[in-house]
């Protein structure tokens, strides 16, 4: 029996090793609010992402008080009365590409991700499209797609429900080194 355990664990070590993942840090997050009043726009480059390259796994997290907006009392609020960031930090999505493509070819790919979004202890789940581009050294994405803000239970008092659109629009932009994929790729040849 313990050499079945033995043989099982020396499989699932050799497959997360064998797993390459790109890192991103400085994730550019931003979202738009188009409201009758006034349009609110905050984006964030503290964000980090991963890429897990043999399983299309999708990882981004974002401080949601990293977000800086044009007003320091629009940030205020944010922070204070709508996302609640002191209790709520981040803003986390875990998801996958949906399409079977491979990551480490040179081009541009229009894919599909699902997953879950967890913005202000409410999770979603989400499906959208994205833009990849290899080039060279690098892979980056792109995607923007729109949250509907109650869907994520963020309370938005009557008085200001003209200056805050019920629906946000956010964009994602990450770049990978793809320095790590090759450096595998080169190794295993030789």
């Amino acid at each position: 029996m313990k050499s079945i355990l033995l043989i099982v664990l020396s499989f699932l070590i050799q497959d997360v090793v064998s797993s390459q993942v790109l890192k991103a840090t400085a994730v550019k997050m931003s979202f738009f609010s188009e409201a009758p009043f006034e349009d609110i726009y905050a984006e964030s480059s503290q964000g980090v992402s991963a890429i897990d390259v043999d399983s299309r796994s999708v990882y981004f997290k974002v401080p949601i008080q990293s977000f800086q907006f044009e007003k320091k009392l629009m940030q205020e609020h944010f922070n204070e009365n709508y996302l609640e960031s002191e209790k709520y930090p981040y803003a986390e999505f875990k998801g996958n590409i949906e399409e079977p493509i491979e990551l480490r070819l040179s081009g541009t790919y229009w894919v599909h991700v699902s997953g879950e979004l967890t913005i202000h202890k409410v999770t979603r789940i989400y499906r959208v499209l994205g833009k990849i581009v290899v080039k060279e050294d690098t892979l980056t994405t792109s995607s923007e797609f729109q949250v509907k803000v109650a869907d994520h239970e963020v309370k938005i008092p009557r008085l200001l429900v003209k200056n805050i659109a019920e629906i946000v629009l956010v964009k994602v932009a990450a770049s990978y080194p793809l320095s790590t994929v090759l450096e595998g790729q080169n190794s295993a040849s030789h």
